[in-house]
């Protein structure tokens, strides 16, 4: 980082929340350096993402929102069908994000990355790739870093947002760690049937949950909910195969989904987590952003929401002229946990009702009540 009048600030990953960030600080004049351990800066991963309306509202402060809704699928309700595909009910979303915006839209993860990638490199911000922090030296004014191409830089603060296994939590000595919840979910994208219109849901027959999103006129992404295996028994190779098995033996628009489920190389295999660092999500001048600080399973899809408005709150209170230090970094903690805290168990149990077989679980009063709490600003 060279000489800068202003506070200099180093974004450790380049996600949805470290982006979001990067942007924001920019936007106030900060010096920042954005380092990401993956040379494409995940341009190319994942299938799709499902962003409600509080999602959006961020988007839209980065000032994104017209390259996301001319890039995704719009809605405004979720269905609930039978494994056969009789729908069963359909209920309409919660405009968590205000009524000028709509209550959900789903698009292909790549390109919502694409455009928080070119976001943060109209921004101004240094950005290098492939490159990861080494060691940090922290003292009363700052953080010394050491990088992983030999460099070394010093910031006035530094931003761990890379992600569920972040190596900058564990750096400062933080020991929570995401824990599986007994799930695990089979996804991949694929052409839209012109019946499917919005998110619709199956839940039980051959696996807890079967559902699909349209992320955009000619594509969804489509998502089965299993039981965790051992991983090492899903082979890469089988992933298409054993998703299509599943996902085949629903109804609806299942068969004409099923179909296109030929590509392994496609198909993601990953286990749910939960995750939430109490206390604190700083140490010193070093503090977490985003799935660094917390994760939960995606049966409410508020996992992208809740990292960009950490990114949104965080970046409020670093440019709002207060001193940095313990007092703001708790600041930021405080005004965010109990809304990721209700997200995270919200999220969580409505897996685990599944996962015990109860029939007459209050599900769609658990989501009325969670998406409510989330209309007000964060």
């Amino acid at each position: 980082m060279a000489d800068s009048p202003y506070p200099t600030v180093l974004v450790i990953g380049g996600g949805a929340s470290g982006n979001a960030v990067t942007v924001l600080l920019r936007r106030a004049g900060l010096a920042v350096d954005l380092i990401e351990a993956r040379p494409d800066w995940n341009a190319t991963t994942g299938s799709g993402i499902t962003l409600q309306g509080n999602a959006l509202r961020v988007l839209r402060e980065l000032g994104v929102w017209e390259q996301v809704e001319g890039s995704g699928y719009a809605f405004g309700s979720l269905g609930v069908t039978a494994p056969d595909g009789t729908v069963l009910f359909v209920a309409e979303d919660i405009r968590t994000g205000g009524e000028d915006l709509p209550a959900t839209l789903g698009m292909q993860r790549p390109r919502l990355q694409q455009i928080l990638i070119d976001a943060v490199r109209a921004s101004g911000a240094t950005v290098r790739l492939g490159v990861t922090a080494e060691t940090l030296e922290q003292d009363a004014d700052g953080v010394s870093v050491r990088f992983s191409d030999g460099s070394a830089g010093r910031y006035d603060l530094v931003i761990g947002a890379d992600g569920l296994n972040s190596a900058t939590r564990a750096a400062i000595g933080i020991t929570e760690r995401p824990e599986p919840t007994g799930m695990a979910i089979w996804r991949v994208a694929a052409p839209r049937p012109e019946r499917v219109v919005r998110t619709d849901l199956a839940y039980g027959g051959p696996a807890y949950i079967a559902g699909y999103t349209p992320t955009g006129e000619k594509s969804i992404y489509a998502y089965v909910v299993e039981g965790c295996r051992d991983r090492a028994a899903v082979r890469p190779a089988d992933r298409a195969d054993e998703m299509r098995r599943l996902a085949q033996r629903y109804g609806g628009a299942w068969p004409e989904i099923a179909r296109h489920i030929t590509d392994p190389e496609q198909v993601n295999y990953t286990w749910f987590t939960r995750m939430l660092v109490e206390g604190s999500w700083h140490r010193g001048r070093v503090v977490l952003l985003g799935d660094a600080a917390h994760c939960c399973p995606p049966t409410i899809a508020q996992g992208a929401a809740m990292s960009l408005e950490d990114a949104l709150v965080l970046a409020e209170l670093l440019t709002g002229g207060r001193p940095w230090g313990d007092e703001l970094f708790q600041a930021y903690y405080d005004r965010r946990v109990p809304r990721v805290r209700a997200v995270v168990e919200a999220s969580v149990q409505i897996g685990q009702w599944q996962l015990d077989g109860v029939r007459d679980a209050d599900v769609p009063g658990l989501i009325g009540r969670t998406m409510n709490l989330l209309k007000e600003l964060p």
